[in-house]
């Protein structure tokens, strides 16, 4: 079993940084990543980053250049640094364990374990 541990949301005008943290417990399996996928209102949920044993990181164009993924040496903490935030980027925000590294690669055919969210509202 996997419990995942979001914090860091809240409410920011745009342009505005928010960092998100995130701390795995339980079976976490080798060569898988952590990353973090949103869901907004009327939207398909979206993977937006992901990273591999603290290496090799994606980024959905969305994010890209305004979000910055890292991972501890344990590989069991995740943090997500949001940069110059966007009415778009408006959204319920999870992080993932577990993750297929196809994620690398923008499939995110499967989302792993995830927990139960933090909010992240940007306002004009």
């Amino acid at each position: 079993q996997v419990q995942l541990r979001e914090s860091g949301g809240g409410s920011v005008q745009a342009g505005g940084s928010l960092t998100l943290s995130c701390v795995a417990s339980g079976y976490i399996y080798g060569d898988t990543c952590m990353g973090w996928f949103r869901e907004a209102p009327g939207k398909a949920r979206e993977g937006i980053a992901a990273i591999l044993n603290g290496g090799s990181t994606y980024y959905d164009e969305s994010v890209k250049g305004r979000f910055t993924i890292s991972q501890d040496t344990s590989g069991n903490t995740a943090t997500l640094q949001m940069n110059n935030l966007k009415p778009e980027d408006t959204a319920m925000y999870y992080c993932a364990a577990n993750l297929d590294p196809r994620v690398l690669l923008g499939d995110w055919f499967d989302f792993g374990n995830w927990g139960q969210g933090t909010q992240v509202t940007v306002s004009v």
